[in-house]
């Protein structure tokens, strides 16, 4: 949770919203559990104080969110900026990110137990007519793990794909 709590601060600032809660009412497609009225996000918004307190469950994520927000707390995610849980082992040839590639780069974050997923791409300079006239970059994969905690992988990108994208590494 701890890791979770970090990536979310992370997206939140770097997409230049004032709050995680504006963020995640306006990103919709960011964490699902927060838009798609997953029951424990719901049961932790409508709990009071003393419930959350008396849940081991939910006094554990206000404990995250409080290390997410300590100066130069320790990131347990490595400098991620996205994460799936068991759906991208579930659903894995639908999976977005399978789609897009995937690397997992050190063992000891793939608790999920998947492959890597080369999915090749390149990026051209065009003319004023659409024309590819020159390469600006070549990539294998999109995704590349930063860690694995529990049954969750969390991600960056590729440096490659940012660079020959022109990609942000947050969007």
């Amino acid at each position: 949770m701890a890791a979770i709590a970090i990536v979310v601060l992370r997206q939140q600032k770097a997409r230049g919203y004032s709050s995680v809660s504006t963020f995640l009412a306006t990103d919709k497609t960011y964490a699902y559990a927060a838009s798609d009225k997953n029951p424990r996000y719901k049961l932790f918004v409508r709990s009071t104080d003393a419930q959350v307190s008396a849940d081991s469950g939910m006094s554990m994520a206000v404990r995250a969110v409080n290390h997410a927000r300590t100066p130069n707390a320790e990131d347990y995610s490595n400098g991620a900026f996205f994460w799936d849980g068991y759906d991208i082992r579930t659903n894995y040839a639908k999976h977005d990110k399978v789609k897009k590639g995937i690397k997992i780069t050190d063992p000891a974050h793939n608790v999920v137990g998947i492959e890597d997923k080369e999915v090749p791409g390149e990026e051209w300079w065009r003319d004023a007519k659409g024309n590819k006239t020159k390469l600006r970059g070549r990539w294998s994969y999109r995704f590349q793990s930063t860690a694995g905690w529990g049954g969750t992988i969390f991600w960056k990108y590729n440096p490659d794909f940012i660079k020959g994208a022109s990609n942000s590494e947050y969007n």
